[in-house]
């Protein structure tokens, strides 16, 4: 019986090798290709998100005001954006904390897309974009 245990053993020490080195090469192929692995993760305080970059072990705080609420998250492999009624707020993977645009007065958000560490929101009055590798907003008027 002893002598069964050891195989055991053995063998999960060989496939958690085995399981190792997979994960070890899709990681390699997905760097190699330009994929982006999952680095933001967003936690929701009584007043604030925090936004966790585990790329680079940081942790950013968006303080929400008084009458300040959420309306929309997204969130892709690196980059999250959130939707309040006063603004929009963005954190990539890189920057070095959240960046804030003012929302214009009954501007609604007709269509958007996340990914990897790029947004894109259509609003009523305008196209805009956030890169989240520099932490920068671009807007244009519809």
């Amino acid at each position: 019986m002893q002598g069964m245990d050891m195989m055991n053993g053995l063998l999960v020490k060989v496939l958690t090798a085995g399981s190792l080195s997979l994960l070890l090469i899709v990681t390699a192929v997905a760097q190699a290709e330009g994929l982006v692995t999952k680095t933001i993760f967003l936690v929701d305080e009584d007043d604030k998100i925090v936004a966790a970059n585990t790329e680079t072990g940081q942790f950013f705080d968006l303080k929400l005001s008084a009458k300040e609420k959420i309306e929309q998250r997204y969130v892709a492999n690196g980059v999250a954006v959130l939707v309040t009624n006063q603004r929009f707020a963005g954190v990539g993977s890189y920057p070095s904390g959240w960046s804030s645009l003012r929302r214009i007065a009954d501007e609604k958000v007709v269509n958007s897309e996340v990914v990897d560490r790029s947004a894109l929101l259509v609003t009523t009055d305008r196209i805009i974009t956030f890169n989240g590798e520099r932490g920068s907003w671009s807007e244009t008027r519809r």
